[in-house]
Order: C-alpha cells, then structure tokens, then sequence
C-alpha cells in the first residue's frame, strides 16, 4: 500500500538531510524558514506551502525531478482495503524516549490528508516539551492510562476511552500506567500557509 504523497514528501525531506550529514537548523538557514517549521514538516505536524517545499529541494541541493521520481501517488482508491499488522511501517516522529509509532494508513479524505498510526508509550514515557501539530487529532486509547496535557489542562484516559482535539493548542502525553499503553491515533490535516 502506498503512504499519502505529502508523508513521502516529509519522510523523503527528513531522509536527504540525514543522508546528506544536515542538522535541522542548517536545513533551516539554507532554506529560509524557521528551524521548528523544519521539524514540524518533517514530523508530519504540517504541511509546506509549495513555495516552502521548493526552498527545502533546493536547500538540499537536489534535482526537482529527482526529488519527486519516486514519489508514489496512487492512481486509483480502494474501495475496500485490508492492512496486516505486519504491514504497519515503524517511524519516528520526534525525538522522545519510549514513544513508538506505527503508521497504519495514510489516505487523503476531503479537506487533507488523514494519517492512522498505533503509538505504543512505553511505561513512564513522557514527553518534555509541548507540541502542536497542524492537524485535529483523534486518539483511543487501547490499552493502559495515559494523562494529555492540553492547553494547560489535564486529562486521564484509561482503556477504552478517547479524546478529539486542535492539535494546534500545545499537548504532551505521558504514560501514566503501571503499564505499556497503546494509542489509536488519527491525524486530520488541514492545508497550511507558512
């Protein structure tokens, strides 16, 4: 199964850099945007305007065509579509200890592309800074006790329970379990203008 266009854009952008020996802030300088819009991109926490994906190609001084050669867009949409769990492709989306995720599926729906990813938090995984992410966000909670900090407020979640919320205000989860917990997540992206 093919990954939506704009996560190979954002996994291909994190993989010529690292390839290529470039810190994010270089990446950054060269391509006259800010370090954290970089990660954001990367992370697949937005969306690059075209503008800013040209930048980044050139800053990472490749051929428009090559960059795009074998970028994979689907020519036509299941109507039904089964995903093994062995299919289920490992990433990493920031650089926390104990955070694992798994894309299942990455499709786009009408308004921007919807990713499906399992997060496995770790016993006492937590994430140190807050995150935004240009996307609502959508998760279940399977398994174990994770806490959400949103906007300043805290939120428990045990087994079975959800939450929905605008992935722009900042939020971190921990683990809060005696456990591993494991997340359904579903990312829905708007278009960004950066």
């Amino acid at each position: 199964m093919q990954e939506d266009i704009i996560i190979q854009i954002s996994t291909k952008i994190k993989e010529k850099r690292k390839a290529k020996g470039i810190t994010v802030q270089e990446l950054a300088d060269k391509a006259e945007v800010s370090k954290g819009l970089i990660s954001q991109i990367e992370n697949n926490r937005t969306v690059p305007s075209l503008l800013v994906l040209i930048n980044i190609i050139r800053a990472l001084n490749l051929d428009m065509n090559e960059f795009f050669n074998d970028i994979n867009q689907q020519t036509q949409t299941a109507r039904v579509l089964i995903k093994r769990k062995d299919e289920y492709q490992s990433f990493e989306k920031e650089n926390a200890k104990g955070f694992l995720y798994k894309r299942v599926l990455t499709r786009n729906i009408k308004g921007g592309p919807t990713d499906f990813v399992l997060l496995e938090l770790k016993q006492g995984a937590k994430r140190n800074q807050i995150v935004k992410t240009d996307a609502y966000e959508y998760k279940y909670v399977i398994k174990g006790t994770v806490e959400y900090l949103i906007n300043n407020e805290k939120y428990i979640l045990e087994s079975g329970d959800s939450i929905f919320f605008d992935g722009r205000l900042g939020h971190k989860p921990a683990n809060v379990g005696a456990d591993d917990a494991l997340l359904l997540v579903v990312y829905f992206f708007q278009d960004a203008e950066k």
